[in-house]
């Protein structure tokens, strides 16, 4: 995969990264802030944002294997897959959160779609 591509493939999966710390462990201080909540409402919403973090989860873990994996033939798979998910649940968290989503989340994982597809 071309450098560009790589890096904001990495930039992309350290911001997931953060989503994931933001909705599992940092969710009821940092998160309910970022997310506007009062505490009574983090206190019930923390089981499910704590599911919705493990998701995200999973999606550092195919771009982290998409970007290192020894096989230049199957890493891409991974990072289609992992961007392409990302894309997906940014469509559907501006549709159903918060507009924004779409802007910091679809955007950039189209954009280092594009670059993957561009470098092979």
């Amino acid at each position: 995969m071309a450098i560009a591509a790589q890096v904001l493939i990495g930039l992309i999966l350290l911001l997931h990264v953060y989503f994931v710390l933001l909705e599992t462990v940092l969710f009821k201080t940092r998160g309910r802030r970022v997310f506007g909540l009062t505490a009574e409402k983090a206190e019930i919403m923390a089981p499910a944002m704590s599911n919705q973090g493990c998701y995200n989860g999973f999606l550092v873990a195919a771009l982290a294997v998409g970007l290192l994996h020894p096989n230049p033939e199957i890493a891409p798979a991974f990072v289609v897959y992992g961007l392409a998910c990302i894309m997906v649940a940014g469509i559907w968290g501006a549709l159903t959160v918060k507009k924004t989503i779409l802007l910091f989340q679809t955007v950039p994982a189209a954009i280092a779609l594009a670059l993957v597809y561009l470098s092979h």
